[in-house]
């Protein structure tokens, strides 16, 4: 069987600009993005997870430490896609890094995803259902156990989202933005439009209801933002990296 190839036609870019204060004890001279996964960095598996879906051109927002990123990135350049950095010259928060970069897209239809998670979903089937609902952008969104770090997603009959709930600290089960993002020129629009700097705060929390769609499912998730979580990435990731 071939292996898909959706995101061939679709810019990728990753967000990671953070600065990265949680993992500082244990990271203090390295960026979110190049923490160390046994032998591999958690770039390379990102880079690995969205070459197997066909990614081609892959352009990195970088901020905090970004002289690190381009520098590994020389040292160990990829065959398989194009990777493209830029940094921010201050840091701009998650909207403002896709507005720097924004100049850059040569596709209409762009996958943003957050520098610092991993989700195992198919992002075939993602790209499938957002062009099968026709919105301004889809946010695949994982359903998980326990909530209590996150915030919810509530959505309406037709799988669009209809709220964003803050996290209440509760650990009740519910979907959770996942941070991968389908996004076209007219959610694009708004956001270059803005001055403010969260995608999650002031883009998406502030749209009419309904203009966003939801790709759902019982995803397993890794956010590596904590040393705790970092901890147990290896495990998580054994399975993009022929482990089991």
């Amino acid at each position: 069987m071939d292996e898909p190839a959706c995101l061939a036609d679709i810019d990728v870019v990753i967000l990671a600009g953070g600065l990265g204060t949680r993992l500082r004890p244990v990271l203090p001279s390295l960026p979110k993005v190049l923490a160390p996964v046994g032998a591999r960095t958690f770039l390379d598996i990102l880079l690995d997870r969205l070459a197997g879906f066909g990614a081609s051109r892959v352009i990195l927002a970088l901020g905090h430490l970004a002289g690190e990123v381009k520098n590994y990135l020389e040292r160990y350049p990829r065959e398989d896609m194009t990777v493209l950095s830029f940094v921010e010259p201050e840091p701009l928060g998650t909207a403002g890094a896709i507005r720097f970069v924004r100049p850059q897209f040569q596709s209409r239809t762009v996958l943003v995803l957050n520098g610092d998670s991993m989700v195992d979903a198919d992002l075939c089937a993602l790209v499938a259902a957002h062009r099968a609902r026709a919105t301004e952008g889809t946010l695949l969104c994982a359903r998980v156990p326990d909530t209590a770090r996150y915030g919810t997603v509530a959505l309406d009959a037709k799988g669009r989202i209809a709220a964003f709930r803050e996290k209440t600290g509760e650990g009740v089960p519910g979907a959770i933005n996942a941070g991968v993002y389908l996004m076209e020129p007219a959610l694009l629009d708004r956001i270059t439009a803005s001055s403010r700097s969260s995608l999650e705060r002031d883009i998406f929390q502030t749209l009419p209801a309904g203009t966003l769609a939801a790709y759902v499912g019982d995803f397993p998730f890794l956010d590596i933002g904590t040393p705790d979580d970092l901890s147990r990435a290896a495990a998580f990731l054994a399975r993009f990296m022929g482990g089991t």
